[in-house]
């Protein structure tokens, strides 16, 4: 899986620190400032997450220019196994002074047991100067902001060829029924499935089907079910949750539009999500649904990727024309110091010079409103950002991120397999449901 994803199999030890949270009811008070907020630092600031490899390299030459201006030496650590060591450290009294957490759970579990300090005055000014509410929220625990956003992703983008598109006299569609239509239409003309979709991915296999799960709930049941939902304030079993799985069901599970130059339905669970992308490429395939990061498969299939590319792309239409809800993930950063020089390196993260520096290195997105586009690598990230920065555009977490992991990377990536399997939805949605922590 490319590094570029920022999904991670989360542990045993992070399912259970994260289990049964909300960040809107954590139980617990808010870390606390201690004496020494704000004391002179040493020039060391630690930093610990889980970007790696090459990112991690990219993540070091983003600050390197500002280490030497302000005399401080950021020293950051990378681990696969974050999600689990993070709360280990805190426990064990090893914390890093900054963490970059993947999920917001994380984030509100550590801060309310104490471990987190409230975030510095400056960068709560920037994230209100630079970031939409609906990002602030996710490092804000019982009305106390703790952690900026970072890095981000989005989702719930469908590829297709405008060559194909003009040629078979579709448009892009506006609305769900209208790309149902645009779906007909090309299975008509072209006498081919068109969509093209796998959701293997070694041990996280069914992540992709619940990115198109969430996709739908929230553009079909808006943003208050969607965030009732990911907090289990209502079920799996909901109506609302059952009628996504209904509309997607409707290309999925529909033998004349999925996966015929793989072999049906069936195989959906077999095919590596990264090998469509050749398809796509290459014009079997008309259409797949995938996030942002797919740009990278695609160009190393060969295609060229833009408005007059090969393959482009556009967002999962909502139920009605003109409403802008998208899903996606990112990083928050949290703080278990705040001696001065921790409080100046959140600073810069959190400001709009980092997240340019960033992202015109290459690879990455920011909803960073002080972003120029343009800094972005590739036309699809110069159009995410569009999106994201789009004051109209209503965002929300990855779903399955935010839920507890014997959820979101348990059963409910299972219960994708056993739906795309045959398995009735009334059966799956209990299956997944059960997950839940029980208290």
């Amino acid at each position: 899986m490319r590094s570029s994803l920022h999904r991670r199999i989360i542990t045993p030890i992070a399912i259970a620190a994260v289990a049964g949270l909300t960040l809107a009811g954590c139980s617990g008070g808010p870390g606390s400032t201690n004496a020494d907020a704000g004391a002179e630092g040493d020039g060391v600031v630690t930093v610990y997450g889980g970007i790696s490899d090459f990112e991690a390299e990219q993540l070091n030459e983003s600050w390197a220019a500002w280490e030497k201006e302000n005399n401080i030496d950021i020293q950051y650590e990378a681990s696969k196994e974050f999600e689990a060591q993070i709360s280990i450290r805190a426990q064990g009294g090893s914390a890093p002074d900054i963490g970059i957490f993947p999920q917001p759970g994380l984030v509100g579990d550590l801060a309310s047991r104490g471990f987190l300090k409230p975030a510095p005055q400056a960068v709560e000014d920037n994230v209100d100067k630079y970031w939409s509410e609906d990002w602030k929220a996710y490092g804000t625990v019982d009305d106390v902001f703790y952690g900026a956003p970072l890095m981000a992703s989005l989702k719930g983008f469908i590829w297709y060829s405008p060559a194909k598109f003009t040629e078979w006299g579709v448009d892009v569609p506006e609305t769900w029924d209208e790309l149902l239509a645009v779906t007909q239409t090309i299975r008509e003309k072209s006498g081919a499935a068109p969509w093209c979709a796998g959701f293997a991915s070694g041990d996280a296999t069914g992540w992709p089907g619940t990115d198109w799960i969430e996709d739908i709930v929230l553009r079909e049941a808006g943003p208050e079910t969607y965030d009732k939902w990911v907090n289990n304030e209502i079920p799996f079993t909901d109506p609302a949750i059952k009628t996504a799985f209904d509309s997607l069901g409707e290309i999925l599970l529909n033998p004349d539009y999925v996966n015929a130059g793989f072999g049906g339905v069936g195989t959906i669970n077999t095919v590596p999500f990264g090998d469509v992308a050749t398809p796509i490429v290459d014009g079997t395939c008309a259409m797949t649904h995938q996030a942002s990061f797919f740009d990278g498969f695609l160009t190393d299939a060969g295609g060229e990727v833009g408005p007059d590319g090969d393959v482009w792309a556009f967002i999962t239409p909502a139920a009605e024309a003109g409403s802008q809800a998208v899903t996606g993930g990112g990083e928050i950063v949290g703080a278990f110091s705040d001696d001065a020089d921790t409080q100046k390196v959140l600073e810069y993260l959190s400001s709009s010079e980092w997240a340019n520096t960033r992202v015109g290195l290459g690879g990455v997105l920011s909803a960073n409103n002080g972003l120029d586009p343009d800094k972005a690598t590739s036309p699809i990230l110069q159009e995410a950002i569009k999106i994201l920065q789009d004051p109209d555009t209503t965002f929300r977490f990855d779903g399955s991120d935010v839920m507890p992991g014997s959820v979101g990377a348990g059963t409910f990536w299972k219960g994708m397999v056993a739906w795309i399997n045959g398995s009735p939805v009334d059966d799956v949605l209990s299956s997944i449901e059960s997950g839940w922590p029980s208290s």
